[in-house]
């Protein structure tokens, strides 16, 4: 199962761009869930090391969801707009907030396949350094990271909204992205975790 995060608080162009990369899986094959922030409570995580003693986080929230989910997955996207040049608060907030995950079950995520969305109102507002801080979560979860691939998705897909959805949808290039880390993806999946993602 393909978990799909849009760490977007709106519904417009992050939440386009996730369902978009989650239709291209489908068609290949994959079950897919997509996973909203919009609407829901998910606080941020209070380093109060309860998780280190208790092996669960302290706060019961909408995050409690998330484990679940995750727990599920063989593959992982994370979608964020751009904010102050990095991802949403929203993400980082998901991303904190699985330290419970890794006390609870060290490898709980090892293994898992990962992909990155960015989408900027800029065209260079900051989405390759996003893509990082993703993937860096992902290499200390022991998630293993995917891009596109040289010639064009070097870190992964980078898309540009001008700040609206129909923006969005005109940028060929970064909709290229996409498409490219998509696949990787999709090959990572398949040489990973062969027979185990597909729909029954």
């Amino acid at each position: 199962m393909i978990v799909g995060i849009c760490g977007s608080p709106r519904k417009k162009a992050t939440d386009y761009v996730l369902k978009e990369s989650l239709s291209l899986m489908e068609n290949k094959g994959f079950e897919t869930i997509n996973y909203e922030v919009k609407g829901k409570n998910i606080g941020p995580c209070k380093h109060c090391d309860y998780c280190l003693r208790k092996k669960e986080c302290f706060l019961k929230d909408d995050m409690t969801e998330i484990y679940e989910l995750l727990d599920k997955a063989q593959g992982i996207i994370m979608a964020t707009p751009i904010y102050n040049g990095g991802v949403s608060g929203q993400i980082k907030c998901i991303m904190d907030r699985c330290r419970a995950l890794g006390a609870a079950d060290y490898d709980s995520l090892r293994g898992k396949i990962g992909m990155g969305i960015a989408v900027g109102g800029d065209r260079s507002g900051g989405q390759e350094l996003a893509l990082q801080q993703i993937h860096t979560f992902y290499i200390l979860s022991g998630v293993i990271p995917v891009s596109g691939g040289s010639f064009g998705a070097n870190l992964g897909a980078c898309l540009w909204s001008k700040d609206t959805l129909e923006g969005v949808k005109e940028d060929k290039d970064g909709l290229r992205t996409l498409r490219k880390t998509v696949n990787m993806f999709a090959r990572y999946l398949e040489t990973y975790n062969p027979d185990t993602h597909r729909k029954p």
